[in-house]
């Protein structure tokens, strides 16, 4: 089979990994500090892997945090890993490690940069991924790389056109604040690999197996174009699920039914499930909406609805949640958390953003409460972290998803979460 062809390889054979033993990947660079580059770097740093892991980042002060076994991150397993278990890590600024050589004594290099979606363009900003591979291939022409940042697709194949075939792509399937979890209990692993390269892939698939702790996890050899849809159409069906329990909840709301019950009715349906179904303000943090957008950016020329529905329901959702506030015309407004999920410390992208924004421009007088918040005022907004001080200071608290903190005045909190999880 020509490397241009398609394969598919799905099996745990001892057969097939065997093969794998040709292939060293001990010293290992994870390039990126974010949920996907640190929870990867710790999970391949554990010290029964018997691997030397480094971590880069440009942040200095995740860096300085890491290197007292702190985390930058809110995400308890990443957390323990670092105060409490054994691992080969080493976490250095990038700005430090440049012209010393790191790249040539590594057998794997995992890049885990930052690609925002931008807007004018229409795609991923990939400039911190190229940036990344020229840094390696300028001391190391041969080490592989695994690309783990989510990418166009048909990011990989160009990235192997300008630079050489020793370039992979492995998608990540994490959720913020449980991603190394996700990492040791994966629910599939996916290898984005040409033919030429099965030894190299079964190797990778072998490694990130004895990392886990679940040792019959799914494993999936494909080209990387495939691998690349993969990730996109997985996070797009994800924020389609989102956006469908959320138009059902906005039909409830507005004829005042029961929207918990009429989940759970449709949930019962094996095929449907009780899961991912909580209705919220909309989708929003560091995958769904980029990956959504760029999905629909490349289908490009190519018939499609439901896709461009999915980001059209999820704009559409939030400002209906923001006219059901100002129809109850409070005289103030306070927003409980930015973050997305309950008991995560990140707000970008996150859906409440887009609701502040529509209340503002209807004059509504609004405060925060976010403890993550370091400044007196977040988007012209006054920051009150003083949480009883924030309770009294509001006739109406809105909240995309609900704290047994807030108990004490559920009377007048405004939200849509019906289950009480994230």
């Amino acid at each position: 089979m020509s490397d241009s062809e398609n394969n598919l390889t799905t099996s745990n054979s001892q057969i097939l990994y065997d093969q794998s033993t040709t292939i060293k990947l001990s010293k290992i660079v994870v390039i990126g500090a974010g949920y996907v580059g640190l929870s990867n770097a710790i999970l391949l740093a554990q010290a029964h892997l018997n691997t030397q892991v480094m971590l880069f980042d440009i942040d200095q002060i995740k860096i300085n945090q890491l290197q007292q076994n702190q985390s930058p991150l809110q995400d308890s397993e990443i957390c323990d890993y670092l105060a409490n278990r054994q691992l080969n890590l080493q976490a250095s600024s990038q700005t430090q490690i440049d012209g010393q050589g790191i790249y040539e004594k590594s057998d794997l290099v995992i890049i885990a940069t930052p690609t925002n979606y931008d807007v004018a363009s229409g795609q991923f900003d990939t400039s911190s991924v190229e940036a990344s591979i020229s840094a390696v291939r300028a001391q190391n022409s041969q080490v592989p790389i695994v690309i783990k940042s989510t990418i166009p697709i048909g990011f990989t194949d160009s990235m192997r056109q300008q630079f050489d075939t020793q370039i992979l792509f492995m998608p990540e399937f994490l959720r913020e604040g449980q991603a190394l979890y996700d990492n040791l209990h994966p629910s599939r692993i996916i290898v984005g690999a040409t033919e030429s390269q099965q030894v190299l892939a079964q190797a990778l698939m072998r490694l990130y197996q004895q990392a886990s702790e679940s040792k019959d996890a799914p494993t999936l050899m494909m080209p990387p174009t495939e691998a690349e849809a993969v990730k996109l159409f997985a996070n797009s069906y994800l924020a389609t699920r989102i956006a469908f329990f959320n138009e059902l909840d906005s039909f409830a709301e507005k004829h005042q039914l029961n929207s918990q019950a009429i989940i759970t009715g449709v949930g019962l349906d094996p095929r449907i499930g009780q899961h991912y179904n909580n209705p919220s303000f909309g989708y929003g943090g560091y995958c769904l909406p980029k990956d959504t957008q760029q999905l629909q950016a490349n289908y490009a020329g190519i018939p499609a609805n439901l896709i461009h529905a999915v980001v059209d329901a999820n704009n559409t959702r939030k400002r209906f949640i923001a006219r059901q506030i100002i129809d109850k015309n409070p005289s103030q407004v306070g927003i409980y958390r930015l973050s997305m999920k309950k008991d995560a410390d990140n707000f970008r992208d996150s859906a409440v953003l887009d609701v502040i924004q529509t209340l503002k421009q209807h004059g509504m007088s609004i405060t925060i409460y976010e403890p993550a918040l370091v400044e007196d005022t977040f988007e012209g907004c006054q920051v009150i972290n003083d949480l009883q001080q924030f309770k009294q200071s509001n006739d109406l608290i809105v909240a995309n998803r609900w704290h047994t903190e807030l108990e004490d005045v559920s009377d007048k909190v405004y939200s849509r979460d019906v289950f009480g999880y994230s």
